[in-house]
């Protein structure tokens, strides 16, 4: 029979002694470790501190990565994501439990999932599915879009909802699984068949496709680095937009579609311009055009009335014409009188000299001399008729396109006092006074009434109204 056990020698401790005895004895034990685990209850907190479980299918030990080290980490913690930790094994006194401070995180397996996906990344951009130049340009306002993603997901509001705020457009979706064993077919295949819809059928065909998921671990976005998801993005005739994951996650569907979204809010945003942008950019060339136009036609305007000050009157133009032909017709009818007379001096020089043995041939010979004489006569005088009414129906047809007929065809009227004075300013004309309107047909007679307002600054001589 064994003897009693003293209790009354047994040491005391207090809580805190205990608490660091214990702490001092783990630290010792476990001063370097490497602890593989999945994570979960992931929380990242205001300090900076992140906390987290590693468990695996028997056991959960709490881990902590203090706010120093996690500015460090190569590796961005996440939720589900299967990882191997290196740090020390501690405990927290405050409730009672142990730890471990987590210095280092890697990705568990990642060497070979990377170096796989690497090697199909090779592969297909030697196939030159990763070309610059099979890349198509986005359309810059399309009417239809076509989204690939989760029905349930946030992605789809946060498209909708930035669509809506920038330029709302009619809107496809296409539901397929995001994650697991069937999302990649599910996604190919919703590519391949937005694709083969036809531009006017009853269903329409997207102008542009937007591939979208947000953001999850590696393992997560596997469906969007299978080949099969990858060569229909750039089998694609419709321009296609990847927005899978968040800025820092990259899979193959980048590099085969068009343009690469970091997040799905911003693949809406490159899918369609802002609409106040595009109606203010309206405003404003539509003023700077009319502004032009405007300013365009008073250059102009100025111009021609120079060009009209520079130009003399018409009676000035015609004046010297009309004088050259006044003189000329003259000269014409005192030429033709003198030649007549020569004409009949020579005939009665020749009858004097005829004998009257062939008084009757030389009469004849004279005739036909003086028919002849007259034949040229008169053509010469038609020639220079011919010539001098050329020149009158020129300067005539001069005359009249600067003439104030031709102005009065073209609906404007020539204004005239009691006393035939042309009235050429609205304030030469008095309340009451007697007008003749002369039109391109006849003259028409008017009274004024009104009077002309006396011109200002800024104001504009011409209107009054005539009754």
């Amino acid at each position: 029979m064994s003897e009693p056990v003293n209790r009354a020698n047994l040491p005391e401790f207090s809580v805190s002694e205990i608490a660091a005895a214990l702490k001092r004895t783990v630290e010792g034990a476990f001063p370097f470790v490497r602890v593989r685990g999945e994570i979960s209850g992931l929380k990242f907190h205001s300090s900076g501190h992140v906390y987290f479980d590693l468990k695996d299918d028997r056991a959960v030990l709490n881990a902590v990565v203090w706010r120093a080290t996690a500015q460090t980490l190569t590796l961005r913690p996440e939720q589900g994501l299967e990882v191997i930790c290196t740090g020390r094994i501690s405990t927290y006194a405050g409730s009672s439990r142990y730890q471990l401070i987590v210095e280092q995180m890697e990705l568990a397996g990642l060497g070979a999932l990377m170096a796989m996906l690497e090697e199909r990344k090779k592969k297909l951009a030697a196939e030159g599915l990763f070309e610059e130049s099979r890349k198509k340009k986005l359309p810059f306002l399309p009417e239809t879009i076509g989204v690939i993603t989760s029905p349930t997901g946030a992605v789809l509001r946060d498209i909708m909802h930035r669509l809506d705020a920038r330029f709302p457009r009619h809107v496809l979706l296409w539901p397929v699984a995001v994650q697991g064993d069937r999302a990649g077919a599910e996604v190919a295949a919703a590519i391949r068949g937005f694709n083969a819809l036809a531009a006017d059928g009853p269903i329409p065909r997207p102008d542009l496709l937007i591939v979208a998921r947000g953001g999850g671990s590696i393992e997560d976005l596997m469906a969007f680095n299978e080949e099969v998801v990858v060569r229909a993005a750039a089998e694609s005739a419709i321009p296609l937009i990847s927005a899978v994951g968040h800025e820092t996650d990259t899979t193959l569907i980048d590099f085969a579609a068009d343009r690469r979204a970091p997040t799905p809010t911003a693949a809406a945003e490159m899918a369609v311009p802002v609409r106040t942008e595009l109606l203010a950019l309206a405003l404003d060339l539509e003023r700077r055009t009319l502004r032009c136009f405007t300013r365009g036609v008073e250059e102009r305007s100025r111009h021609l009335q120079a060009l009209a000050r520079a130009l003399p009157r018409a009676d000035q133009l015609f004046a010297p014409l009309q004088q050259h032909f006044d003189h000329v017709a003259d000269r014409l009818r005192h030429g033709l009188k003198r030649n007549l007379q020569e004409h009949r001096r020579a005939l009665a020089e020749g009858a004097t000299l005829l004998r009257p043995r062939c008084v009757t041939s030389r009469i004849e010979a004279g005739a036909e001399r003086t028919n002849a004489l007259a034949h040229r006569m008169v053509r010469c005088q038609r020639a220079r008729f011919q010539v001098w009414r050329d020149r009158l129906e020129s300067s005539a047809r001069v005359l009249e396109s600067v003439s104030h007929r031709s102005v009065l065809e073209r609906g404007f009227v020539l204004v005239r006092g009691k006393d035939g004075t042309i009235k050429r300013r609205a304030a030469a004309v008095a309340p009451g006074e007697a007008l003749a309107l002369t039109f391109a047909d006849s003259t028409v007679e008017a009274t004024a009434k009104g009077a002309a307002p006396r011109p200002g600054p800024g104001t504009k001589i011409g209107q009054g109204k005539l009754f």
